[in-house]
């Protein structure tokens, strides 16, 4: 029985990284034409700041507008969805899969920073901590990560599920070094 579960997901294969890149290439492909999107991509395989294998996909083209609508949820929900595939194929795999549109990623990540400069601002100015709205895990990490370069402020998720907020408050003056939030590990 086993066996035409294979052929119809695909068997488990131990991976190369040029086989994990054309399957990505092919269901990229797939996906454009199935969703008849006007969208053309370049595929890139390197090696992150770990060292470890990442593919990154760039899309071009006039559906642009589509994958970064309401905060770029069609580009996570397609990079979510290429990783189950390169996982399902490829179990053993740990190639990471990113994927962006004309920079959207890199404009969110700094509109995150500036509003994060901001509540900062705000929360050494009055002595209290303030909170920002619920956010998804990856926004969570660049808001953590660039508080964590400031000593004079600490930020904590807040909330139970996948959105929580974000408590940020200044450190009192006799406090010693605290954990900079307690769940960052997990993000």
């Amino acid at each position: 029985m086993s066996g035409i579960f294979s052929k119809l997901f695909g068997g488990k294969k131990k991976s190369g990284s040029s086989e994990v890149e054309t399957l990505v290439h092919a269901t990229v492909e797939s996906l454009i034409e199935k969703a008849q999107f006007e969208l053309s991509f370049d595929i890139e395989s390197s090696l992150d700041d770990k060292g470890e294998s990442q593919i990154i996909i760039e899309f071009t083209g006039a559906d642009e507008e589509v994958l970064k609508d309401k905060e770029g949820q069609m580009i996570d929900a397609i990079q979510l969805f290429l990783k189950r595939v390169v996982q399902h194929h490829f179990p053993e795999d740990r190639t990471n899969i990113l994927i962006d549109c004309n920079g959207y990623r890199e404009e969110s990540s700094q509109a995150l920073v500036e509003l994060a400069e901001k509540l900062k601002g705000i929360a050494l100015e009055k002595g209290k901590s303030v909170y920002f709205r619920a956010l998804p895990p990856k926004d969570r990490k660049v808001i953590h990560q660039y508080l964590a370069g400031d000593e004079r402020v600490k930020s904590r998720s807040i909330g139970d599920g996948l959105y929580k907020k974000i408590k940020i408050y200044p450190v009192k003056a006799g406090r010693g070094h605290e954990t900079q939030h307690e769940e960052h590990s997990a993000e």
